[in-house]
Order: C-alpha cells, then sequence, then structure tokens
C-alpha cells in the first residue's frame, strides 16, 4: 500500500495550488484525479491579475506554448439591449484555455500524480484514511468541483437541496472563415446580463478560440436561453453564423448561497467542492486558488494534528477571505431586479466601478501572496 502525507482529490487550480504549497515545505503530496491531464475543463476561461498574483504565474515563460490573451477593455450590457465599452490604461485580466492552465498548474505542482483514477472508497481507519484500498493518508483534501466524492463523504446532498449555478459553454477553434466573421476582440470580452439579472452570457475571443457561455442561477429552459443569446450575438454580427452546437454543462455553488461542511478530521474542501464561487460574477478561480493556498496553511500550522479541532481555522480563514453567509441569491443584488437594472447597466460609473472592478476584477480586496 502506497503513503503520503496529504492526498488532494482533483487537480484543478485549488488542488494544484494547494499542492504547490505543500510541496515546497517539504510534504509528500499526492494528486489523484479521474481525468488524465491535461483534459477539457467547462469555464470561460480567463484569469484577473490577482490570480496571476496569487499563483506566481510568469506570463512570459506561460506564453511560450499556451494561450495568454491580455484584456483591458470590456464591452458589456443586457440581452438585447444597449452597450456600453470600458476601457483600461492596463491590462486587467488574462484569457487562457483551461486546457493548457490546469495541466501546467499540475505539472509545476512537486506533487506525485495518480492520474486517470477516480476515488472509488475513502475509508477511516484510526488516524489514517484509506483510499481505494491502495493509498494511507492522514490527510485528504477534496478539491474535485461541484460533484466532488469527498464533499459527498462529508455529507454534501449533490444536486438536491443546494441553489446552484447551472451554465453551458462551448470553447472551439475557429476556421479562417469565422475568424474574419468573428467581432469580439480578444483584449475585450463582452458580458451580457440576462434581464432579470440571475444570470450571465459571455463571449471571448482568445487568438484563434472563441469561447461562448450562459450561466443562471435557475437551470430551467437554460438551453432554450442559451439559444436566444446566441441568437442575440449573431443578429449583433459579433459571433460566427455557423458556431458548433455542442455546448457542455457544468454546475457549481456560489459562496453563501448554501453552506457545505468544509471541515472535518482529517478532511479539508477547496474551490467548487467547498462552494466558493463569487455571488455576484460566479468566478471560481481565484476563490479556488487561494482557498488551496488557506487549506495548505492550516496543515502546516497543524503539524501532523488533523483533527477537526486543528482544522476548523480554516473555516475561520474562509469567512475573513470571503465574508460569512449572505442569505441572498443570483448574480446581482436583488436591489437591481428591478426596473433600474437596465438604466445602471447604461451608466459607465456603474458598469466601471460596481460591476467591473468590484464583482468581475475584485480590485477592492487586497491581493493574496504564495508563502
Amino acid at each position: 500500500m502506497q503513503s503520503c502525507d496529504v492526498l488532494i482529490v482533483g487537480g484543478g487550480p485549488a488542488g494544484s495550488s494547494c499542492a504547490r504549497q505543500l510541496s515546497r515545505k517539504g510534504m509528500d503530496v499526492m494528486v489523484m484525479d479521474k481525468a488524465v491531464f491535461p483534459r477539457d475543463k467547462v469555464c470561460a476561461g480567463w484569469i484577473t491579475t490577482a490570480v496571476v498574483a496569487a499563483l506566481q504565474l510568469d506570463i512570459g515563460d506561460y506564453g511560450l506554448k499556451n494561450v495568454i490573451q491580455p484584456i483591458t477593455s470590456f464591452r458589456t450590457g443586457m440581452i438585447n439591449g444597449s452597450e456600453v465599452e470600458t476601457r483600461y490604461p492596463d491590462v486587467v485580466s488574462y484569457g487562457i484555455r483551461r486546457f493548457e492552465l490546469d495541466d501546467y498548474l499540475l505539472q509545476r505542482s512537486g506533487a506525485r500524480l495518480q492520474l486517470g483514477q477516480p476515488l472509488k472508497s475513502l475509508v477511516r481507519d484510526g488516524g489514517q484514511w484509506i483510499v481505494n484500498d491502495a493509498i494511507s493518508t492522514p490527510m485528504v483534501i477534496g478539491a474535485g468541483g461541484h460533484f466532488c466524492p469527498v464533499a459527498r463523504q462529508m455529507g454534501a446532498q449533490l444536486g438536491a437541496d443546494e441553489p446552484i449555478i447551472a451554465a453551458k459553454e462551448i470553447e472551439f477553434k475557429m476556421s479562417a472563415e469565422q475568424f474574419d466573421d468573428c467581432r469580439v476582440r480578444g483584449d475585450m470580452p463582452e458580458l451580457y446580463f440576462c434581464k432579470d439579472l440571475k444570470g450571465y452570457g459571455w463571449c471571448f475571443s482568445k487568438g484563434r478560440y472563441l469561447n461562448i457561455g450562459l450561466g443562471r442561477e435557475d437551470n430551467h429552459g437554460l438551453s432554450g436561453q442559451l439559444g436566444q443569446f446566441c441568437d442575440f450575438l449573431k443578429q449583433r454580427g459579433r459571433i460566427p453564423q455557423d458556431i458548433p452546437e455542442n455546448f457542455h454543462g457544468h454546475a457549481y455553488l456560489l459562496h453563501g448561497h448554501a453552506v457545505r461542511k468544509q471541515v472535518a478530521d482529517g478532511i479539508l474542501l477547496v474551490g467548487d467542492a467547498a462552494g466558493l464561487a463569487y455571488p455576484q460574477s460566479g468566478e471560481g478561480i481565484l476563490p479556488a486558488v487561494e482557498s488551496g493556498m488557506m487549506a495548505a496553511s492550516t496543515i502546516i500550522e497543524a503539524a501532523g494534528d488533523y483533527s477537526h479541532a486543528r482544522l476548523r481555522s480554516y473555516s475561520s480563514k474562509l469567512n475573513q477571505r470571503f465574508g460569512t453567509v449572505t442569505n441572498s441569491s443570483g448574480i446581482a443584488p436583488q436591489f437591481l431586479r428591478n426596473f433600474v437594472a437596465e438604466k445602471l447597466l447604461k451608466s459607465e460609473w456603474f458598469t466601471r466601478h460596481v460591476v467591473l472592478d468590484r464583482w468581475f476584477l475584485h480590485s477592492n480586496q487586497a491581493p493574496m501572496h504564495a508563502s
């Protein structure tokens, strides 16, 4: 039977960030994932400068082999409504492909990798966890996204009473003809809110790749609303008429809208497994990275005592960083869900300082750096 100091189930940004921090402190870390990397991941695929800082990502080195599209502006508005263009003097985000980013982060994590290996069993034996009858470890990190099997072990009722955000997205390489027909600029992602502000659609161009999607807190009729959104983009001449139809779906929880147990004896949940996506934007990469870093620091501070009592400071760190339960719902605050919403989204000041700076770029939040 193999053994390790920490087993991380899930090789996305949350898992790889945690693994890297622990490995750099001399711990023997193993990452298990049911997929073989690189793998496709449903995601809009853009990272803020805060993510770049937290990851200590060398943009020059990363861009040698991977897509990294600087973003300096945004086009925003309501679906079938007016639009506002907001420009920044410097780069505020980057368009990336999760297919590339996740593999890059995982390969540099320093962890031993068990890829193509789903979690089948997780059994407590004294102070150890026995995983798949093959691995013994005192500490398990659940980093497997919304449907993480470790979250299920901790009592998460997946797909039951949790108010999920459901999204459908596609990312594809455009043909020469599609590239010529696409009016979405690489440095200007486009965000369009649903009229009830219970979700929004997006379209991002990253070189020859185009990413289109829509996410909503109410998944009933999602395919129909996605179709209407694509029709809107085509009518406005933003995207090619002949885009593929094989959109893929995923789900996640907004922080504060549903509470999952995040800590137990010898277990922590990070990223989407813990339900940490930002309420207004639905972004999950920055909370994933930062929660992975906080989980790592908690484990290091525990000094081998992984009882609930020693690990519960992790929940306090999450609350201090992301806030406590809000008991609200939706992509935008309730006060916006009325006739003033469209007027506010026409305002250049509101769009820049609230929608973009606060909701999407999190410029009001101090950066978190790796130790």
